[in-house]
Order: structure tokens, then C-alpha cells, then sequence
């Protein structure tokens, strides 16, 4: 998979790290289109390669009171409205095999949760629509199995395959990320870190997943320095009062500092 092939995406040049960014859930037009704006004007400003990133709706809950999302298609036609207005490609998770085909009619990257990536008939109806397939390494795979998960895609006849790191479980309650894993998942595509959702702390007793935000940069670091091809980061301008994944989202004001620091980090290791 080369990533300078994903429709309308900027900056490849450069040899940054790409960026997948944005709130865990789309909540609204507004909200969504005030992120989008600030990221894409910091990343086009540091020449980082950019996916605006947002659920169309939220299937994997702990309760059933939790939020889901605002309407598949309402919310599909804002990640439209993003990439149109910002120039920049969509990326959304899909839960059934129903909702490849549904999104791809919005977006450009399919994203195949963690919990999923071993549903085979997802992960090819993802591929057979010829979109970019993000496969999320499950929090239980090694990164050797994930080679699995990338041939199905391959196989279906789509080379556009990407796989994230979320972290690994680490008893009932945490999450880690073992770097030795990277350069093997490397070898079968480009490897993206998800700094937001490995700091998790999930399986909490009031059935709302925690998190450690204040350790994003830590890991975010480490990654950089570990040669991965992306970051994925969820950003919000009120993470308190998000409706999904708020406890361990990146404040939006935060993120400017944060990849300015990254980028430089990147040059230094470009240079080895």
C-alpha cells in the first residue's frame, strides 16, 4: 500500500509520519467541521500527510444507554462534507457487512475495529469495495497474526491495506504497546500507532472506559522514534464532555504543540 495512492491526500513528500485525526464520533456538522478545520490547517502547515477520521456510528458499547451516533446516513453525509470542504480523505469504521458498500459511498478508508479484525466476511466486504482497508490489530492478536488479516484483503484483489496498533490487553484493565511489534507488521503493509485508544482503560465497573491522556505524547514519541508509517489520534475541543471515548481523547488545543514536536522528531530520525 502506498499511501500518496489515497484520493485528495497532501504533503507525501516530506517524509513525515501521516496522521489519522479526529473525534472518536461524529456528533454533528458543526462540531466535526471545527476540528477538520484546525487539523488540516496544522498539518498542511508541518507538511503531514492527513485523514480526517470520525465514526459514523458507534456499535461496540458497554451499556446500552451509551451513544451511538446521530444517524448513519446524517452522519456519512458530514464525513462527505468534510473531505469536499477541506480537500482532505474520510476515514470511518464499519460493523456489519451491510455498512461497507453504505460508506464507501462517502468515504475513502474503511477502518475494520479491533474486536473485528477476524470476521472474515467484514473484512472482505471492506476489500471488495476497492476502498483503503485500515485493519486494526485486535487487542488479543499478536502482530504475526495480523499477516492474516492483510492476505485476506490482498486476496479479494485490493493492495490498499493498512494495519493499526491499538495496544494489547494487559489484564482485565489496561492496555501496553509492544514496539517489537512494529517492524513485523511492517512487512506485510504500513503500520499506523493508535496513541489515543492504547492508553485506554477499558472494562471499568461503570461501564465507561477510562484512559491516561496524559501519557500521549509519551507513546506518541516512542512511535516516531520507532519508524511507524502514521499516528492515529482522537482530538476533540471538549474531550469532558465528548459523547464517545472522551477519557482518553487529546484535548484539540493540545495537538498543534504536540506534532510540532513530533515532526521534529521524525527529521531527526530521517536523518539516520
Amino acid at each position: 500500500m502506498q499511501i500518496e495512492l489515497i484520493p485528495q491526500i497532501k504533503n507525501t513528500t516530506y517524509g513525515n509520519f501521516f496522521l489519522i485525526a479526529g473525534p472518536c464520533a461524529i456528533e454533528g456538522e458543526e462540531m466535526a467541521l471545527q476540528i477538520a478545520e484546525k487539523i488540516t490547517r496544522i498539518t498542511d502547515r508541518l507538511r503531514i500527510p492527513y485523514i480526517f477520521k470520525g465514526s459514523f456510528k458507534k456499535a461496540n458499547r458497554s451499556r446500552i444507554d451509551s451513544f451511538t451516533g446521530i444517524g448513519d446516513e446524517k452522519a456519512l453525509k458530514i464525513l462527505q462534507k468534510v473531505s469536499s470542504t477541506f480537500a482532505v480523505p474520510t476515514l470511518t469504521d464499519i460493523h456489519q457487512v451491510g455498512d461497507a458498500f453504505m460508506a464507501s459511498e462517502y468515504v475513502d478508508v474503511l477502518q475494520i475495529p479491533a474486536f473485528l479484525v477476524r470476521q472474515t466476511d467484514l473484512v472482505v466486504a471492506a476489500a471488495q469495495t476497492g476502498k483503503v482497508v485500515n485493519l486494526k490489530k485486535g487487542q488479543f492478536m499478536s502482530p504475526e497474526s495480523m499477516k492474516h488479516a492483510v492476505q485476506k484483503v490482498l486476496d479479494c484483489g485490493n493492495p490498499q491495506a493498512i494495519i493499526t496498533d491499538r495496544g494489547t490487553m494487559f489484564g482485565y484493565q489496561d492496555m501496553i504497546v509492544d514496539f517489537r511489534g512494529i517492524p513485523t507488521m511492517k512487512k506485510y503493509a504500513p503500520v499506523v500507532l493508535d496513541v489515543t485508544h492504547s492508553l485506554q482503560q477499558p472494562n471499568q465497573d461503570s461501564g465507561v472506559t477510562g484512559g491516561r491522556p496524559e501519557m500521549i505524547e509519551t507513546i506518541a514519541r516512542a512511535g516516531v522514534v520507532n519508524n511507524v508509517d502514521g499516528l492515529f489520534i482522537e482530538t476533540h475541543f471538549d474531550p469532558k464532555n465528548a459523547k464517545s471515548d472522551g477519557a482518553n481523547m487529546l484535548h484539540l488545543d493540545l495537538l498543534d504543540k504536540l506534532l510540532t514536536r513530533l515532526t521534529a522528531i521524525r527529521q531527526t530520525i530521517n536523518q539516520f
